[in-house]
């Protein structure tokens, strides 16, 4: 073998080596990207933020929020979705993607197929508000009020398919009132115009909600969850209020793209979970209106597979337009 071929044969081993160390390394041997498919300063961009905060502090590894708004968190996913399954990018997906599917004709991937459920977060109420100036201060006021006046109320939503849209449709389906959706591309940019009277009522994240209810800014009627939520203990939920079977919490969780591998899976999984019940960040997200959840792989795919279930069904019974 001449003086060439050895120097060759040399840099082919060390590549060789050096790929079988790369592969050997423990996960998480590089830096984590976590998108959010919200805009900043939202409640999606909050729990995203907090989760990965910790989440670099359990794994020892830097996380970086890569935020991608739009579609309904569509972009975001499918930013997830198209990445390498390595462990290195994760999405902090809502329920608006167990909804898309049911709401959009073109949902450019397949949640239940191209994604992994890794672990449930954390869930947030909403709160119906209206402005002061719409004559109801309660449930049963404002479903009277709407049927008197079929498509003249507006609610603001954060965009097409999100919690504050898929609310609103659950209330409308169950109570048969008509009210007209106003679509913002996020709570921060649908708050002005609900704060000016221009538009009547939002089912708005808890953690929004309360400081505008406390400054008498709106008006808060219920909360959407089962159960009063410990933050507004004196407000009725919708059930209790009169509409009988409602029930909604927007929820947060962590997905990865589904080919990666399940030991990855399962360190992520232990990990969020630690850090959602960790002293420190459960305080903090409790003391913001969210209710930590904490759930692993096998659990939270269960739920996640229900949501689709249901939303396919609540589409269907309202007969809610499909969206391009």
């Amino acid at each position: 073998m001449n003086r060439k071929s050895k120097f060759a044969a040399i840099a082919a081993a060390l590549i060789v080596v050096s790929g079988f160390a790369e592969a050997a390394e423990p996960y998480p041997a590089k830096v984590i990207r976590m998108v959010v498919p919200y805009s900043p300063g939202g409640t999606g961009d909050n729990i995203g933020r907090a989760v990965a905060a910790k989440l670099a502090e359990i794994l020892g590894q830097q996380i970086i929020v890569d935020n991608r708004p739009g579609a309904g968190g569509n972009i975001g996913a499918e930013a997830t979705v198209r990445a390498a399954p390595d462990g290195y990018t994760v999405v902090m997906a809502a329920t608006s993607l167990a909804s898309n599917p049911a709401l959009q004709r073109k949902v450019p991937f397949d949640p239940l197929k191209d994604l992994v459920p890794v672990s449930g977060c954390c869930e947030v109420p909403m709160i119906v508000v209206v402005h002061p100036s719409l004559p109801v201060k309660s449930i049963k006021e404002l479903v009277a009020y709407a049927s008197r006046n079929p498509g003249k109320l507006t609610y603001s939503s954060s965009g097409i398919g999100t919690s504050s849209h898929l609310a609103a449709e659950l209330f409308k389906v169950l109570t048969g009132v008509d009210m007209l959706h106003a679509p913002y591309k996020a709570d921060a940019l649908a708050l002005p115009d609900l704060l000016s009277g221009q538009i009547n009522l939002m089912f708005m994240f808890q953690t929004s909600a309360l400081p505008q209810m406390k400054s008498g800014k709106l008006r808060a009627l219920a909360v959407s969850t089962a159960q009063r939520s410990p933050l507004a203990a004196d407000l009725p939920t919708v059930a209790e209020a009169g509409v009988l079977g409602y029930e909604f919490s927007g929820w947060f969780g962590l997905f990865a793209p589904a080919a990666t591998p399940k030991e990855i899976v399962d360190k992520l999984a232990a990990a969020s979970v630690k850090a959602v019940h960790s002293p420190d960040l459960k305080e903090r997200l409790s003391q913001q209106g969210f209710v930590p959840i904490g759930s692993g792989p096998e659990q939270f795919t269960a739920f996640f597979r229900g949501e689709v279930q249901k939303w396919a069904r609540v589409v269907k019974q309202g007969g809610l337009l499909l969206l391009d």
